[in-house]
């Protein structure tokens, strides 16, 4: 079986998560890769974590690195049939219903700070995260992500 940044669905929606983050933010997700397959293998293996979700009315998470998937102590199968709001303790999903609303009508949100829990109930604060809408390259929209660098365990 192959890697799961080697599959031609992850390589497009690698894509679309750079795609989309310069189209928001200006930035470039990872400066220098143009090379779909280089970019998909790269944003996995990145140092930082990112996770998507579609959506849906609950939306489910699509897509998690390498480093998501260790924070959140999930394999991929599991994590892309989870609803994006158990990535949050139940007290604080309000506040991060609220972020998402904020990000789909600004585009994104630079510097969010919040905490998450793992499968096994391990919490960890995120900060300085990047939130920011996913758009077809039509410009449709087809969910959120988010990226991140800075966490603790609690």
């Amino acid at each position: 079986m192959s890697a799961v940044w080697q599959r031609q669905e992850i390589i497009a929606h690698s894509a679309c998560l750079a795609r989309s983050f310069r189209h928001f933010t200006g930035r470039e997700l990872l400066p220098g890769l143009s090379d779909p397959a280089g970019l998909a293998r790269n944003l996995f293996d990145a140092p930082f974590a990112l996770v998507s979700h579609g959506t849906e009315t609950d939306p489910i998470l699509n897509y998690g690195n390498a480093a998501a998937l260790r924070l959140w102590e999930m394999p991929w199968e599991e994590l892309t049939r989870t609803p994006s709001r158990l990535t949050a303790e139940a007290p604080v999903r309000d506040e991060r219903a609220r972020l998402l609303a904020a990000v789909a009508a600004q585009g994104f949100i630079d510097d969010y700070s919040g905490v998450r829990i793992s499968k096994t109930g391990r919490r960890f604060r995120i900060a300085r995260a990047t939130v920011w809408n996913l758009v077809t390259e039509q410009g449709a929209r087809c969910g959120q992500a988010a990226m991140f660098s800075e966490w603790e365990h609690l």
